[in-house]
């Protein structure tokens, strides 16, 4: 294995592999459903599009499809920012592309249907709501990154992948009550979801720490066998906890800056209906007066 390079981003970018299919499927479907919005005359903020397509869509496929997947199990680092894009990165911007919205208005009859029975079924209620989302949020890695389960992970490609796809689920659950435009059930006001942004900065200082200073190798023994000159195992885990440490505060605190401008456009959307609705009752009494007369 070559050192890792910035050229390695695109000499070693792959196209075949299951996630590229998935991401090309659901942007697809997602371009169908504002085709369907349009084509019946119904608007669809281009913003959404922009946001779920690009940083959301193309931040997966930034760590998954690009050269960064050949070095994900050769350096903890990489790993790393696999990790952080896409548990903590990429969901943000799904969530803020409102799909499931998109879904409802573009589908009609039985699958619109199913789709509103999933929204307030039982298992979305319990998994949508934030205290148990943000318990696996922050649970996750600590399991995974503390136990013989990450040693398997770069052993084994299958559960590799699955991995993968684990770091976007849980993203999106702890995400898409926070900041996400869609229907959900048992969701916060946004004093409450400030909060738990909030609780979550501690979480992940600690676990950057943690692996920073740990007198193990995370992985144990994977990282020496491959007997690569120009990595060092002990450095790499220290940048890798770094990158989670400093990444995982700078989004926390990006995050809490988003959702205080939702709460005051929220807050300014309810200033104006109440406006809206005195300055209704004022002409109704204004005309009962008149007519009194």
């Amino acid at each position: 294995m070559p050192p890792f390079t910035v050229s390695a981003l695109v000499t070693e970018t792959r196209l075949d592999g299951w996630i590229a299919v998935l991401l090309v499927v659901v942007a697809g479907l997602y371009l169908y459903g504002v085709h369907r919005l349009h084509a019946r005359g119904d608007r669809w903020p281009v913003a959404r599009t922009l946001l779920f397509l690009g940083p959301g869509l193309g931040g997966i496929a930034a760590v998954t499809v690009s050269g960064l997947h050949a070095y994900d199990t050769t350096l903890l680092s990489v790993h790393m920012v696999q990790h952080m894009v896409l548990s903590m990165v990429a969901p943000i911007f799904l969530a803020l592309g409102a799909p499931v919205t998109l879904a409802l208005r573009a589908l009609r009859g039985a699958p619109r249907r199913k789709l509103l029975a999933l929204l307030h079924s039982r298992a979305a209620k319990i998994f949508s709501f934030p205290l148990v989302a943000y318990a696996i949020f922050v649970a996750n890695p600590f399991v995974l990154y503390f136990s013989g389960l990450y040693r398997l992970t770069v052993s084994n490609e299958l559960v590799h992948e699955v991995v993968h796809a684990h770091f976007i689920l849980t993203g999106c659950l702890f995400f898409w009550p926070l900041v996400g435009l869609d229907p959900l059930p048992g969701r916060w006001p946004y004093p409450g979801r400030a909060l738990l942004m909030v609780l979550s900065v501690p979480f992940h200082t600690v676990l950057g720490l943690t692996i920073m200073q740990s007198t193990t190798l995370i992985g144990g023994d994977w990282y020496p066998s491959l007997n690569l000159h120009w990595a060092d195992p002990w450095s790499d885990q220290k940048i890798a906890g770094g990158i989670l440490w400093a990444g995982g505060e700078f989004v926390s605190i990006i995050m809490i800056g988003v959702l205080l401008m939702q709460w005051f456009k929220q807050s300014e959307r309810e200033a104006k209906r109440i406006d809206r609705e005195l300055d209704r009752q004022e002409a109704l009494q204004a005309g009962g007066a008149a007519s009194a007369e």
